[in-house]
C-alpha cells in the first residue's frame, strides 16, 4: 500500500453542526473528514498512497475487506460472497461473487444507468496493472505469481485476450491459477489496488478516469478537487445491519467508544463526508477545536504536553477529557529513508568502489539521530527499531541488534576517511519532500547531522514538491538519490515491507531504492510461498539483517498516533490495516441521541 509524509497524523474527521453549516447541507447528518495530502488520482491502479486508498476502498468495491473492529487483523467478504475455495496445492482460488451489485449511474453505460458488476470486471481491473497505458503502480502485487500476466503484458495488451491465470467461469464465478503458492492473495484482494472498476467508464474518459470514479462502492464521489473530496451514500449499495460481534468487537478495548449502540442499525448513519485535504497540523488543530467544524483530530507535537495528562498510558488532560475521547496506537508501518542504489553512492561493478560506497551509506547512517528524531518530532512516543520488519506483525525481531539506529559521530568520520571520503569527493544529495513546515523541519534536522560528520552544507539540498504524489512520481521515476517516507502496512504481514527491497519490484514498483542482491531475492522468493511459520520468520529476519548489512537504509521507527474526536462521534478510528473500511460505520449522535439515515430503498436496475 502507499507511501506516507513523515508526519505524526496523517488523517482527520470531521462532522459540521448548525453553526457550521451552508444551504446546501442544511439539515444533513455531515460527517467532516481531513486529511494532511490530497490524492493524485482516484483510478485504483494508481492507488499508491494512503491518500488514495482511504477515498478508493470507498468509491470501489474490493473482492474481501477487513473486519472492522477484529484485532489481530482479519479479513471479510466485501464484494466476494464468500471466503474462496482453495485447492490442496495452495495454487487455485475459486471466488463467488454477490449477485445484484451494481455499478453507480454513469453517463458512460448505455442510458446512463449502472450496470451489474460481473467477473469479467474483476478480471479487467487486475489487467490493467499491466497494460503500460494506465501507468500502473500495483502490478508487484500479482506479476509473477497468476498464472501468464506476463506473457499478456508482453504480447500487447488485449483485453479481449485473457491470461491463463485469470478464468472467467461465469458471471459471478472467478479461479485464479497460481505459479506457486501466494499465502498473502486474499490481503492484495482487500487493497485499494484491486478496486473493481467498468471497463465502460474507462475507456469513456481516457486519462480523466482518475478525476471521476465510476465505482460500486459504499459511496460516491460528487466533488474532487485540490481542496476537498465530498461524499454521499451510494443507497444501491449493500447496506446491511451493524453485526458487531461479527466485526470482532471488544467491549474490553473498544466498549469506551460507545458504538454499541449500532448494534443491530443499518447504515448509513451519515448524510455527506467531506474530505478537506489541510497539510499543516496547526490548521486542523485550530478547526478542531472550535468545536462546529472538524471532529477529528491528531494531537499537534508542540501541544502534546499540554493536550495529554500522561504518554503512558496516553490520556487527555482534564479540560479536553471533557469533551473528546481519545486512542492511541503503534502504527502499523514505520518512517524511513532509503538510498536509490541506482545512484553514484549504490550499488557498483568495481568491488573496491561498491565497498566505498557501502561505508558512505553506513557512514550516513551513523550520522542519524533516532532518538533525537523521536524526541523532536513524534514526542518521544515512536519505537525505534533496527531494519524493515516494524514491531507491529508477528516476525519482529526484539533481539535485532541496535547498532543499525545508535548514532555515532566518531565511527562514522572514522568510516568515510578509512574509504577515501572527503568534502571533495562526497556526492551531492537532493533531499526530496512536500512542501511545509515540518518538512523543512525534518530537512534541516538531517542536513546539520550529516554536517557534524563531514559533509559541506551546500552539498544536503532541498527540493520541493507541491503535492506527495509529484514526490512519490519522482522516486518511481528513480530521480532522486534518497527517499524519505513512510511505509503503511498493506496487510499484516512483514512480506509486505521485505518486498520494498525486493529486486523484481525495482522503480517504478515499491523497490524505490533499486535494490538487487541476488541472496535477498532468492529467500524472499522461497519465504513467499510458505505459509505463516517459525521457519518463514527465520527466513524473514535474515533478509531484515542483509538490508542492515548492507547500509541500504536509514531505518526506522514506528509511530504511536493519537487520536481525537468528538464524544458525538461514533466510531473506532484506524488508519492503518482497515484504513477507509471504517468510513461506512462512523455515526453522529446529538442531544436527541442517535442520528439515523433512513433506511435505503435501492433502485431496481
Amino acid at each position: 500500500m502507499r507511501l506516507l509524509l513523515l508526519l505524526l497524523v496523517s488523517l482527520l474527521a470531521a462532522c459540521g453542526n448548525e453553526q457550521g453549516e451552508d444551504s446546501d447541507t442544511a439539515g444533513l447528518r455531515v460527517y467532516h473528514h481531513s486529511s494532511d495530502g490530497a490524492p493524485t488520482s482516484l483510478d485504483p491502479v494508481q492507488a499508491a498512497t494512503l491518500y488514495a486508498n482511504l477515498i478508493v476502498v470507498n468509491a470501489y468495491d474490493t473482492l474481501y475487506s477487513y473486519k472492522y473492529l477484529e484485532r489481530p487483523y482479519a479479513l471479510k467478504p466485501n464484494l466476494a460472497a464468500a471466503m474462496p475455495e482453495v485447492s490442496g496445492d495452495g495454487l487455485t482460488y475459486t471466488i463467488k461473487l454477490k449477485r445484484g451489485v451494481h455499478f453507480i449511474d454513469d453517463p458512460a453505460f448505455d442510458g446512463g444507468k449502472g450496470r451489474e458488476v460481473t467477473t469479467a470486471d474483476v478480471v479487467y481491473s487486475i489487467l490493467r496493472h499491466f497494460d503500460p497505458e494506465t501507468r500502473p503502480q500495483g502490478a508487484w502485487l500479482w506479476q509473477g505469481r497468476v498464472a501468464g500476466l506476463e506473457e499478456w503484458k508482453a504480447a500487447g495488451p488485449d483485453y479481449d485476450r485473457l491470461p491463463d491465470g485469470l478464468e472467467i467461469v461465469d458471471d459471478y464465478t472467478l479461479r485464479i491459477h497460481l505459479l506457486q503458492p501466494y499465502p498473502q492473495l486474499l490481503y492484495t484482494l482487500a487493497m485499494g489496488y484491486s478496486g473493481v472498476v467498468p471497463r465502460e467508464a474507462v475507456e469513456a474518459y481516457g486519462r480523466e478516469f482518475g478525476l471521476r470514479p465510476v465505482g460500486s462502492g459504499p459511496f460516491r464521489v460528487v466533488r474532487y478537487d485540490t481542496e476537498k473530496l465530498i461524499f454521499e451514500p451510494n443507497l444501491n449499495w449493500r447496506w446491511e445491519p451493524v453485526d458487531l460481534a461479527a466485526e470482532g468487537f471488544d467491549p474490553a478495548t473498544q466498549g469506551f467508544t460507545g458504538i454499541e449502540v449500532l448494534d443491530g442499525q443499518r447504515p448509513p448513519f451519515v448524510d455527506r463526508f467531506e474530505i478537506s485535504f489541510i497539510k499543516e497540523s496547526a490548521a486542523r488543530w485550530n478547526s478542531f477545536t472550535k468545536g462546529n467544524e472538524i471532529q477529528y483530530a491528531g494531537v499537534p507535537v508542540e501541544l502534546v504536553d499540554r493536550v495529554l495528562a500522561s504518554k503512558d498510558p496516553v490520556s487527555l488532560a482534564p479540560e479536553y477529557e471533557a469533551l473528546y475521547q481519545v486512542r492511541s496506537d503503534i502504527e502499523a508501518g514505520f518512517v524511513y529513508s532509503a538510498f536509490n542504489m541506482d545512484m553514484e553512492f549504490g550499488t557498483d561493478p568495481d568491488p573496491q568502489q561498491n565497498e566505498r560506497n557501502r561505508a558512505l551509506r553506513c557512514a550516513m547512517i551513523k550520522g542519524f539521530d533516532w532518538e533525537r528524531r523521536n524526541d523532536s518530532f513524534y514526542v518521544n512516543l515512536g519505537k525505534v527499531f533496527p531494519g524493515v520488519i516494524p514491531p507491529v506483525v508477528p516476525e519482529y525481531d526484539p533481539d535485532a541488534s541496535v547498532d543499525s539506529v545508535t548514532r555515532d559521530v566518531a565511527g562514522a568520520r572514522q568510516l568515510l576517511a578509512a574509504n577515501g571520503w572527503t568534502p571533495e569527493t562526497l556526492p551531492t544529495m537532493v533531499y526530496g519532500t512536500v512542501g511545509s513546515v515540518r518538512s523543512r523541519q525534518f530537512y534541516e534536522q538531517f542536513r546539520a547531522w550529516m554536517m557534524e560528520i563531514g559533509f559541506p552544507r551546500e552539498k544536503i539540498v532541498l527540493r520541493e514538491f507541491a503535492t506527495f504524489g509529484d514526490l512519490n512520481k519522482r522516486w518511481r521515476e528513480s530521480q532522486l538519490p534518497l527517499i524519505s517516507a513512510g511505509w503503511g502496512l498493506d496487510y499484516p504481514d512483514a512480506e509486505n515491507t521485505l518486498q520494498l527491497f525486493y529486486g523484481p519490484n525495482k522503480a517504478p514498483g515499491s523497490n524505490s531504492s533499486n535494490y538487487n542482491n541476488p541472496e535477498y531475492d532468492a529467500l524472499f522468493e522461497q519465504a513467499a510461498v510458505m505459509l505463516p511459520s517459525p521457519e518463514r520468520t527465520k527466513i524473514y529476519r535474515r533478509m531484515n539483517q542483509m538490508v542492515i548489512d548492507d547500509c541500504v537504509a536509514i531505518t526506522g521507527l514506528s509511530r504511536t498516533r493519537i487520536s481525537v474526536w468528538h464524544r458525538e462521534v461514533l466510531m473506532y478510528p484506524d488508519t492503518s490495516i482497515v484504513g477507509g473500511f471504517f468510513f461506512p460505520f462512523v455515526a453522529l449522535q446529538d442531544e436527541k441521541g442517535l442520528r439515523l439515515a433512513p433506511e435505503p430503498t435501492p433502485e431496481v436496475n
